[in-house]
Parts: C-alpha cells; structure tokens; sequence
C-alpha cells in the first residue's frame, strides 16, 4: 500500500491523536524487546506522509524522523519482520541519519504494526551499533509484541469512543431531565391508547391538585378527565395523532388561584417516521399574560389620553382664549357674566387635566 494513501494515513492520525491510558504497558514492551532481543535500542512509532513518530523509546532520545530516514518506510507493505544486519552495507540505509550520525545504528529488526482493517500505521523496531541476526523465539517475539501493541492502541481507541458517547449521552439526558423537569411546565407523554408513558413532577402536582388523581405510568386519559374536558382533549389529542400539532392558551383554576396555560400536543415519531404518541406540554404563562394585560391597558389610557389632548382639550382652551379675545378689545373689562362664562371653561380645562393625571397613575 502506498504511504501516502489516505486511508492509511486516516488511521495513523486516528492514533496520534489518541491519549493513551496504557502508557506504562507499552512502554514495558518496548523495554522487553530490548532486553530478550539483546540491543540497546527500541521503540514504537507511527509513520504519516512525512514524519515517523517514536512515541515509546528506549536508548534513544529522538522525538520523530523524516520518512526518507527512517527503516519502517519499508514496511508498509510486509506484515513479516523486516531484518538488516548491517545498515551500512544496505543501500537503502547507507546515507540515512541513524546510520551515519550518532546512533550509528548497523543492526534493525522491526514489524509492522497492522491495524484490523489492513493498514501499517508503524513499527515496534530494535536497533543496536554492533550487526547481528535474531533467532526464531526472538523473531516470534516482535510479531507477537506488533499484535498486542495494535490492540491496546485499537482497544483504547474504542474506549475513547464509547467515553465521548457516554459523556454526550449523559450531557442530553441531563439536558433532557432538565427541559423535563423545568419550573412552571407539566410534561405528559402519552401513546396510542391514551396511556400516560413518562410525566414530570409538575404534571403530577398538578393533577393531584386539581383533579385529586395520582397519576402513575399506565394510567389513561378517561381515567383521569371526564364529559366535557375529556371530549375535549380527545379532540386535540386526535389532531395531533394524525400529524397536526395543537397548539392554545386557556385560563384555568389551579391551587386557589386563576392562572393561564400554554398548551401544546404534539406527535412523537418513532425510528421508522411512524407516529406512536403525543407529547403533551403546559407551560404556566400567566405572568405573561398579566404583563400582555398591563401592556395593553396602558396603550389604552394613552389612546384616551391622545383623544383628551386632540379633542376634549380643544373646547375650553379655545373658549378661554375667545374670552382673552374680547377683554382685549373691552380694555381687560368684563362683566360678570363673561367672567362666569371664563370660569366655566375654566373649570371644565381642569376637569379634562385630571382626567389625563388619572389616566398616567
């Protein structure tokens, strides 16, 4: 397989990305192959396009190689282990850094590291200054330490899986409980036989208050709601099973005290698209509706306000200034009756004043 395939090189950032919890196991398999195989050098290491990474060492204090310097590029297409007794005499390595700088390594032995699906994403290699030849148990060893590696690297990668999935599984089922469980709202899932499946606390509360019922799983809408309520909510509930949302808002006695609902009934579908149920939902909007009643009280007095200003004030200020008018001409006399005329309209500006300070309160 070519290096650069992307497949492969997909799989080799799968496991430098991954955060490996079994550090200290493999870092004991690079030290056994040392040991039993007699060299000074061993590591694991992962090879992309261009950089093969040592992520595990021993005798060697190199983080990452080139490709073109590094032995296990030709191992991508070999499962068996790869074996040069001596590196100088090899073409292929002769010019290689390892080989002519310091480690000067002559001797290397390696295997692939084989994912499930058939991608070499590395190398387990040792490596040592002095050419020699392995013998068949420590040949063994090395195909067998390949295996185990890419199955502690395989295995935690799939547990890293499973982790995020718990995790994001968790986040929305505690999200979930939280929507669920939220102030102010009564949550009923009911399915095709108007059987209630799931409820929340407040749904409870609720109709142990208002209708002096204990709801549990199980139990149906006759059972709870009856003539002309029951008719009712059969008809919405209906709607919603053929696929059409309901959605309204009604005043209702609850605890002592009037307060207003926001109702939905809405289909819930299964896997296949079907419908199996309602999700029925009321949320406590009577806050809302107080300040939607406030809003609109107060546009009113402003409206009357706005026709006091426009129109009611018009006639006595125009009156006034009619008087103000004649006593000019009159050089500011007056007889009584003109002046109980002003104090008509006098009085009657204020009376429209008032009414206008009324109204702002």
């Amino acid at each position: 397989m070519p290096y650069n395939d992307p497949r492969r090189l997909q799989a080799v950032n799968r496991f430098l990305k991954l955060d490996i919890n079994r550090q200290a196991e493999l870092q004991e398999m690079v030290e056994l192959a040392a040991a039993l195989c007699d060299t000074p050098v061993a590591m694991i290491t992962l090879l992309d396009e261009q950089t093969e990474y040592i992520k595990f060492r021993k005798g060697i204090e190199l983080q990452e190689l080139l490709r073109e310097d590094t032995f296990s590029q030709y191992l991508l297409d070999e499962e068996k282990l790869m074996i040069v007794p001596d590196a100088l005499s090899d073409p292929r390595f002769s010019h290689t850094k390892l080989v002519v700088e310091e480690p000067k390594i002559r001797f290397y032995a390696g295997c692939s590291l084989i994912t499930h699906d058939g991608y070499a994403v590395g190398s387990i290699s040792i490596m040592g200054q002095i050419g020699k030849q392995l013998n068949e148990p420590q040949k063994h060893l090395l195909s067998v330490l390949a295996k185990r590696i890419v199955e502690i690297m395989e295995m935690e990668f799939s547990l890293g899986i499973v982790r995020n999935q718990f995790i994001k599984a968790k986040d929305s089922e505690m999200k979930l409980q939280s929507f669920f469980e939220r102030a102010g709202t009564c949550h009923l899932l009911i399915g095709k036989e108007m059987e209630i499946i799931a409820f929340n606390k407040n749904a409870s509360d609720y109709f142990a208050k208002s209708q002096k019922v204990e709801i549990y799983a199980g139990l149906t809408i006759p059972q709870i709601l009856s003539d002309e309520r029951l008719e009712d909510f059969f008809e919405k509930y209906q709607q919603a099973m053929a696929g059409d949302p309901v959605y309204y808002e009604r005043e209702v006695e609850y605890s002592g005290k009037l307060i207003w609902w926001s109702v939905s009934l809405e289909p819930g579908y299964n896997v296949e698209g079907e419908i199996i149920g309602i999700s029925f939902n009321a949320t406590d909007v009577t806050e809302k509706k107080i300040h939607e009643k406030e809003m609109s009280d107060k546009n009113d007095r402003l409206m009357q306000i706005a026709h006091i200003q426009s129109h009611e004030l018009r006639k006595p200020v125009a009156s006034i200034l009619g008087f103000m008018e004649i006593f000019k001409h009159s050089d500011y006399c007056a007889t009584k009756e003109e002046l109980l005329m002003m104090e008509r309209a006098t009085i009657d500006l204020d009376t429209r004043i008032r009414a206008i300070v009324y109204l702002t309160q």
